[in-house]
């Protein structure tokens, strides 16, 4: 079992997760959502998504709306879905100004 490392600051250390499976909704059918907490406040954040978002639409998407308004995040911890593959975090490096 691998030790989930705690906070000591907010958005230090962020839980990423897909909730999946979700009945159609909203002004584009979103069928699914991006989860994040935030480790040491608890913070969720639910952000609405369609089950097809390529990893470009999970960067920008997660970039848009929580990334751009925190601190650069430490950790992340997430399950190994393919939405969580190296070209998610290349395309957050690119909207960063950062090289891999």
């Amino acid at each position: 079992m691998i030790h989930i490392q705690e906070s000591s600051t907010p958005w230090e250390v962020v839980h990423m997760d897909w909730v999946t499976a979700l009945p159609p909704g909203g002004d584009r059918s979103y069928n699914a959502c991006l989860f994040m907490e935030d480790r040491y406040s608890k913070t969720p954040i639910f952000l609405p998504c369609l089950k097809d978002d390529t990893a470009m639409d999970t960067a920008l998407l997660s970039w848009n709306r929580v990334i751009s308004h925190t601190p650069l995040f430490k950790n992340i911890i997430s399950d190994r879905d393919p939405k969580f593959t190296s070209a998610l975090w290349i395309n957050l490096h690119q909207l960063l100004g950062k090289k891999l």
